[in-house]
C-alpha cells in the first residue's frame, strides 16, 4: 500500500467518524423533534451530486477529547441552482450547536470566503448558543463572536452579498443578531425559537413565565414582532424555500450562477472534463518516502484538463510551461481545470542538472533564478488576470555563500510581493513538503490565498524532524563524538521524542485541525474540489486585505 493511500484510509476513517457529529443517539433524538440533521439539512440545499468543499471539519478534531467534531458547526461551498453559495449550518448533536472557540473561527471563515468570493452565503442555525464553560475563548477579543454580527454588516451596507438565514432550531442571545442581520429569515413551526433570552432567564430576569414558542416562536416573529419573513411548516419546506430564494437571486447580484463543472459522479465529476493521466495515478507517483523525487509534470497532467482536438485534428498540449529550460527546479505554466484558464506554479522534486555554474540544483528548494522566473510568472498571469493554482512542494530557499552572494534574499522578495499583491484568484494544493520561507513564497494562508487544500500526505512546519534534531542536538553529538563516546539513553530518547513531536504537527491533519488549511483532500477529489473552488473565487475583485477590499486607487 502506497503512502499516500495508507494516508487517506486514515482520513477516510476520521472523517467517518466526525460525520457522525454527537453520535447515532444523538442523530436519533433530533430525527424524533422532527428535524433534520445538519449535514442532512446541507445537501438537501445543495444542487443533486454536485460537489461540496467542506471547509474545516478536521477543525477541533483532537481537542475537547473528542467531543466537539468539525467544532460543532458545518461550513463549506457547494452550489444551489448552479450558483456557487457558502453555507454554515449548526450541528445540533454537538452540544446542542453551542458555540466553542473553534466554531467561531469556522464561521469568520466562511463569511470571509463569501466576502473574498462575493457569493451569497446561507445560514442554517440550530444553537443553544455559547459554550459557556469556554466563554472565554467565544466571547471577548477582536475574533470573538461579535467579529461574526461585524462581518454580516459589512456584507449587508458595503458589499451587497445576500445573507439568508434559517432557523431551525434554539437561537438564543446575541447569535439572534446572526439572523437579524441577513437580509431574509425563515423560520420553522414548531422547533425554532429566536430570542435574547430564553424562558428560564426571561423567568429570573423579570418574573414572568411564559413558554418557548409564545416568546420567541415561527409564528411569534412572522406575525407579531414583524423579525421573520417566512414562517414555513417543517424543515423540509425550509430547505425548498431556500433554494427558491437563492434560486430568485438576481445575476446582476453577487455570485450569479456559473457552469462547467459539477454533476452526475458521486463527487461532482460528472461535466468535469477528463484529465490525461487519471488521478488515481497520484497513489503511484508521490513516493513512499516524502523525500524522494518524482516527476511534478505527470502529477499535473492528473490535475490538469486534457485539451480538445484542434480543427485538423491534432491534439494541443495540455499544460503550456514557461521558460521549461530555464531554473527548471520551478515549473511555471498555464492550462485549465474545469473548463477555466490557470497559471500553475510549483515545485519539480528531482535534480535539475543545466547551464549554470556550480554544482545540480536540487528540486523542492527555490534558487535566485527560480525565485525571479516566478515572479514574472506572477506578474505576467497577474496582468493577464489568469488566475494562479501554487502545487505546493517546497522545502524553502537555498542557503549557503553562494546563495546569499548571488542576491536570494532579494530575489526571494521579489518572488513574495509578486505573490502577495497579485490580485488574481489564488488557490493552493499541498503535496508534500510546505516548509520554511518557501511555503510563505507559494502563497502561504498568511498571504490569504482564497483557498488552500491539501492531500493527506502534506507536511507543513519550519523543517522536519530530522533537522530540528540537528539544530538541537548537533552541539551535544559533536561532543561526544570528539570524545569518541555514543550517546546515551537519555539523549537518544529525547531526540525520539522531538521526531515523534514534529511528525505529529506536520501531519496533514494537525494542519486541518487548526484551521491552517480549509480542507485535507483524497486524490479523487482534488479535480472537482479546485475546480469548485476556482469558479467560486472568480468574481474576487482584490487587491485585498483579509477579507476587506482595499480602495480602488490602490
Amino acid at each position: 500500500m502506497s503512502r499516500l493511500r495508507e494516508l487517506t484510509d486514515e482520513l477516510l476513517e476520521l472523517r467517518a467518524r466526525l460525520y457522525e457529529g454527537g453520535g447515532e443517539a444523538r442523530i436519533q433524538r433530533q430525527h424524533d423533534q422532527g428535524k433534520m440533521t445538519a449535514r442532512e439539512r446541507v445537501a438537501a440545499l445543495l444542487d443533486d451530486d454536485a460537489p461540496f468543499v467542506e471547509v474545516g471539519l478536521l477543525v477541533a478534531h483532537d481537542l475537547y477529547d473528542g467531543q466537539a467534531p468539525a467544532a460543532g458547526v458545518v461550513t463549506g461551498v457547494g452550489r444551489v441552482h448552479g450558483r456557487e453559495v457558502v453555507v454554515v449550518a449548526n450541528d445540533a448533536t454537538v452540544k446542542a450547536g453551542s458555540w466553542w472557540p473553534e466554531t467561531i473561527t469556522k464561521m469568520l471563515r466562511a463569511q470571509e470566503i463569501a466576502m473574498r468570493c462575493r457569493i451569497p452565503i446561507v445560514y442554517l442555525v440550530d444553537s443553544a448558543g455559547v459554550n459557556l464553560p469556554y466563554q472565554g475563548g467565544v466571547f471577548p477579543g477582536q475574533y470573538g463572536a461579535a467579529r461574526i454580527f461585524y462581518y454580516n454588516s459589512i456584507m449587508r451596507r458595503y458589499l451587497k452579498i445576500p445573507q439568508l438565514a434559517a432557523v431551525m432550531g434554539p437561537c438564543i442571545a446575541g447569535g439572534a443578531y446572526l439572523p437579524a442581520l441577513s437580509d431574509v429569515i425563515l423560520m420553522v413551526e414548531g422547533t425554532s425559537f429566536m430570542g435574547l433570552g430564553g424562558p428560564n432567564l426571561v423567568k429570573g430576569a423579570t418574573g414572568q413565565t411564559v413558554e418557548s414558542e409564545e416568546l420567541g416562536g415561527a409564528q411569534v416573529h412572522a406575525g407579531r414582532s414583524g423579525v421573520a419573513h417566512y414562517a414555513v411548516a417543517d424543515d423540509a419546506a425550509c430547505i425548498a424555500k431556500l433554494r427558491e430564494l437563492v434560486r430568485e437571486l438576481p445575476d446582476s447580484v453577487a455570485g450569479a450562477p456559473t457552469r462547467g463543472d459539477g454533476g452526475s459522479g458521486p463527487r461532482g465529476e460528472g461535466d468535469l472534463p477528463a484529465s490525461v493521466r487519471p488521478v488515481e495515478d497520484l497513489y503511484d507517483l508521490l513516493p513512499d518516502d516524502h523525500r524522494q523525487p518524482y516527476d511534478m509534470r505527470e502529477v499535473l497532467k492528473t490535475i490538469l484538463d486534457a485539451p480538445a482536438p484542434n480543427a485538423d485534428g491534432s491534439v494541443p498540449i495540455a499544460f503550456d510551461e514557461f521558460q521549461p529550460d530555464h531554473a527548471a527546479e520551478m515549473i511555471c505554466g498555464t492550462g485549465t481545470l474545469g473548463g477555466r484558464r490557470v497559471g500553475v506554479i510549483s515545485n519539480l522534486r528531482g535534480i535539475v542538472k543545466d547551464d549554470r555554474d556550480g554544482p545540480p540544483r536540487f528540486g523542492g528548494i527555490v534558487y535566485t533564478e527560480s525565485a525571479r522566473k516566478v515572479a514574472y510568472f506572477i506578474e505576467t498571469m497577474n496582468r493577464h488576470r489568469t488566475p494562479i493554482l501554487f502545487v505546493q512542494d517546497v522545502s524553502g530557499f537555498m542557503v549557503g555563500p553562494d546563495a546569499e552572494w548571488s542576491g536570494i534574499i532579494r530575489a526571494g522578495a521579489e518572488f513574495v510581493e509578486a505573490m502577495a499583491t497579485a490580485t488574481v484568484p489564488k488557490l493552493v494544493l499541498t503535496l508534500n513538503h510546505a516548509s520554511g520561507a518557501g511555503y510563505y513564497a507559494m502563497a502561504g494562508q498568511g498571504f490569504d490565498p482564497d483557498f488552500i487544500v491539501s492531500l493527506p500526505t502534506g507536511r507543513m512546519g519550519v523543517m522536519e524532524g530530522e533537522s530540528a534534531v540537528m539544530a538541537l542536538f548537533s552541539r551535544a553529538l559533536d561532543d561526544l563524538k570528539a570524545k569518541g563516546e555514543a550517546p546515551d539513553e537519555d539523549l537518544t530518547t529525547k531526540m525520539d521524542e522531538v521526531r515523534a513531536d514534529y511528525d505529529r504537527q506536520l501531519d496533514a491533519r494537525f494542519a486541518g485541525a487548526r484551521g491552517f488549511v480549509d480542507a485535507v483532500v483524497t486524490a479523487e477529489e482534488v479535480r472537482p474540489t479546485l475546480s469548485l473552488l476556482l469558479h467560486a473565487a472568480a468574481r474576487n475583485s482584490g487587491p485585498h486585505l483579509g477579507a476587506f477590499q482595499l480602495p480602488p486607487h490602490l
